[in-house]
């Protein structure tokens, strides 16, 4: 015979083992492995979308589109989403790195912002959606260099008194890219007297540099460490943050811009999980956490209006609206190798 209180005790344990089976399947749904450059993922966005899925998320990082590509074609797998630079996309894709998604059929499409769902370097959104878009130009401790700065002659062609003082970015493709802006020759270029233009401007330049490294860029600007460093938005403003006399330059000559982008690799071992996570991202209230953590502008609509005006507001979140901004495009293989062999004799 069973007493009211022992049936009462054995509801309690269904109810308690009821709990804990709905608690263990959203704490089971999955894993999600997202491969993306350092220090450029938001803890809170996470957290959030971890809160809302149960799906637990690692995190595993590189520093250059080319570190990422190199990765991926020897054979690397386990990851489910990877965030890549939109000249690399094509490349990716090409190689057959990356899987069809069909972003534009996903529920949250609609907030893309109509300008950003048909980008060039995937324009019917089969393979990836957008995760934050800025300008790469250079920041500088207006407290230490005193001389003009409306311009990218500092950085490429810089006075004596910043020998040794200046950073650029590790990834070959961004410093080219960026300097081509600068010498007014065109993009994914392999004219000889344009190549030779460059490799001289870039051995010229190359006593003045302390560091080829696109990691560690706020810090060493805050130590004092670089006075002037090529830079993106974002992480000057951060620079800034922390150092009120560092200022993002808007030269005349015009910056880079660019978008990273969301992409599911071929070999991803969940799937679902990395669509829920596509989807997750075209949300404005979770991309603007991302936005909020990185300082830059999104491809979704209405996601600024979330931003607090310390980063909403900064000149860094808001180029001129006269700025010329050169999106690079994907190059071809005569490029590519001609970028090699400069950057190759460069870093030797």
């Amino acid at each position: 015979m069973t007493t009211w209180k022992e049936g009462f005790s054995s509801l309690a344990l269904a109810a308690a083992m009821m709990g804990a089976v709905t608690t263990g399947a959203l704490a089971d749904a999955g894993e999600l492995h997202i491969y993306n450059w350092t220090d450029y993922t938001s803890d809170e966005m996470i957290k959030k979308f971890e809160a809302e899925t149960g799906i637990k998320v690692t995190i595993d990082t590189y520093d250059s589109n080319e570190t990422a590509l190199a990765k991926l074609s020897s054979g690397a797998a386990g990851y489910d989403v990877m965030i890549i630079s939109n000249d690399f996309v094509p490349i990716f894709v090409k190689q057959k790195l990356f899987q069809e998604v069909d972003a534009a059929a996903m529920p949250n499409f609609k907030n893309v912002d109509p300008k950003w769902q048909h980008r060039p370097w995937d324009p019917d959104a089969k393979y990836t959606v957008p995760w934050v878009w800025g300008t790469t130009s250079y920041s500088v401790d207006t407290a230490v260099y005193k001389g003009p700065t409306d311009s990218l002659k500092p950085l490429f062609d810089p006075p004596a008194e910043l020998k040794g003082k200046v950073g650029m970015f590790g990834s070959p493709t961004e410093v080219i890219s960026l300097a081509l802006v600068y010498l007014g020759k065109d993009q994914c270029n392999s004219n000889p007297a344009d190549l030779k233009e460059l490799d001289a401007l870039l051995e010229a330049q190359k006593p003045f540099v302390k560091v080829y490294n696109s990691d560690g860029i706020v810090e060493r600007q805050v130590a004092g460490e670089t006075v002037m460093h090529e830079q993106w938005s974002g992480k000057a403003l951060a620079t800034r943050q922390q150092k009120s006399t560092v200022k993002y330059v808007y030269p005349k000559e015009g910056v880079v811009g660019w978008m990273d982008n969301v992409a599911v690799p071929t070999t991803a071992p969940n799937l679902d999980n990395a669509k829920k996570f596509l989807n997750f991202l075209m949300d404005p209230e979770n991309i603007a956490l991302q936005q909020k953590y990185t300082g830059y502008q999104s491809g979704i609509a209405g996601s600024n209006k979330l931003l607090a005006p310390d980063v909403g507001g900064s000149p860094e979140f808001n180029p001129p609206a006269d700025l010329k901004i050169t999106f690079a495009p994907s190059c071809d293989e005569k490029a590519i190798r001609a970028y090699d062999r400069i950057w190759t004799n460069l870093r030797q």
